[in-house]
């Protein structure tokens, strides 16, 4: 290739080539490269645009798009080649193109710039990524009803302040979860929706005195045009948006990992993960370590990291582009590369690990059913705060007898509160207290049911 073919696409202005270093710093090609279908397919929509505006030759158009056919798939087969001179993914297409198909390549540009050029590589980006991790949660969600549904009756404690509280269903506490990963689903949703628009157009910041067609261009590539220049070649509130949902994700994804951590210690002792998802130690022959759990609690701290890198990048920028801008692409891919592998490894993790059913049970009883003989006094007519006094002072008669609540004798419950004597003793159970509980969305059988059937439409609808 001679000199003139490989000088940088804004050279004619200078009279050097760049310095090494400079060139080293100010070159995104061993990055943004990733970006290189989405530049070829936007390429193309731009090029047929060209053809049918009638700003370059019908024919012209046809061998830019052949060639540039050809280019993508030296991508997709993983031969597309580049070099540090290339400076950016899209100069590194340029220059295939044009060793493809001559100097017609140089026609391409027209109309168009690298600011609202860069901009659609990052929505396209963005638009998939948002749609593959979608994907990526419903899959997690679909594992989760799974075993909620294949898990109906077992009884565990609920926690506040990591002590226990109140027993709860095992099926209800996965399916909160689900209705968190829910949410997950419409924040990458809605990601996708804001990157769904076309900043073709745009060119450098003001428009192209060509007669363009923005509506051609957006509509081949199944996206909104434009509205306003300036802001499409400004806006990254799109890849914010996918970094805000991807760090949120990652942080419902480190909770989750947290409580397995603890369900899995002989601590807890409720839960057993298959060995194919778990690892051993170097030393010590008998460990059984949660690390892919761990990973999902370790890695949300980078997931955070990246959303607040892109922030503060964004923070001082004028509008219109800016060099800053280029650093807008590694947090994005770095979240996704974050998040891609944690939510193809949860369903299965999930479906095949194994639940100690009888330890969750005795560990939902003794005090954590406090709260039932509180709630028959109160609903006799007793002041809540009395009836709280009232069982507080009956637990700790308890402990010092050394007796849990189920073993109580009647006299007790009648010495903490006459009202007690009619108390039904069923409800000093796991299964009792679950049962007995009557609001929406509580863990009692009936709703749980409820909760699966909607979680089922979802997933189905």
């Amino acid at each position: 290739m001679s000199e003139k073919n490989n000088a940088p696409l804004w050279g004619g202005r200078f009279g050097a080539s760049p310095a090494g270093a400079f060139e080293r710093l100010n070159a995104s090609i061993p990055f943004d490269v990733r970006l290189a279908p989405y530049d070829v397919r936007g390429s193309i929509a731009h090029a047929k645009m060209l053809g049918e505006q009638q700003i370059i030759s019908v024919e012209e158009s046809d061998q830019l798009v052949r060639g540039l056919e050809s280019v993508l798939g030296e991508v997709e087969a993983g031969e597309f080649s580049w070099t540090l001179s290339d400076e950016d993914v899209h100069t590194a297409v340029e220059r295939r193109l044009r060793e493809h198909v001559g100097d017609v390549a140089l026609k391409l540009h027209t109309g168009r710039s690298r600011n609202d050029q860069v901009a659609l590589d990052l929505h396209l980006f963005v638009r998939e990524a948002a749609e593959g991790l979608r994907e990526g949660v419903l899959g997690a969600m679909r594992a989760l009803v799974e075993v909620a549904e294949g898990n109906r009756g077992v009884v565990l404690p609920g926690y506040t302040h990591l002590q226990r509280a109140q027993p709860i269903l095992l099926s209800h506490h996965l399916l909160a979860h689900f209705w968190a990963f829910r949410r997950d689903l419409v924040r990458l949703g809605a990601a996708r929706e804001a990157a769904n628009r076309s900043p073709l157009g745009a060119a450098a910041l003001g428009g192209t005195p060509h007669a363009i067609d923005t509506d051609l261009t957006a509509q081949e590539l199944g996206m909104r045009p434009l509205l306003n220049s300036l802001d499409a070649v400004s806006d990254r509130d799109f890849a914010l948006d996918l970094l805000y949902a991807c760090a949120v994700l990652g942080v419902h994804l480190s909770r989750m990992g947290e409580e397995w951590v603890l369900w899995t210690s002989a601590e807890f002792g409720f839960a057993t993960l298959d060995d194919a998802y778990s690892s051993g130690s170097s030393i010590m022959p008998q460990k059984k370590n949660p690390d892919a759990h761990e990973l999902m609690r370790g890695k949300a701290g980078r997931l955070i990291g990246d959303l607040s890198a892109l922030l503060v990048t964004l923070k001082g920028l004028p509008l219109g582009y800016s060099k800053d801008l280029q650093e807008d692409k590694e947090p994005i891919f770095d979240a996704v590369d974050a998040v891609t592998p944690m939510l193809a490894v949860l369903p299965e993790m999930l479906r095949t690990a194994r639940f100690d059913g009888d330890g969750m049970r005795s560990a939902a009883g003794g005090f954590a059913l406090a709260t039932e003989l509180a709630d028959f006094l109160a609903a006799r007519g007793v002041p809540f705060r009395e009836a709280h006094h009232a069982v507080g002072r009956l637990v700790r008669r308890c402990e010092e007898r050394a007796v849990s609540l189920e073993e109580a004798p009647d006299d007790e419950l009648v010495a903490a509160h006459p009202a007690l004597a009619q108390f039904p003793r069923r409800l000093l159970t796991p299964e009792g207290s679950v049962s007995n509980k009557k609001s929406g969305g509580s863990t009692s059988p009936d709703s749980v049911e409820g909760q699966l059937r909607e979680a089922w439409r979802i997933l189905d609808g």
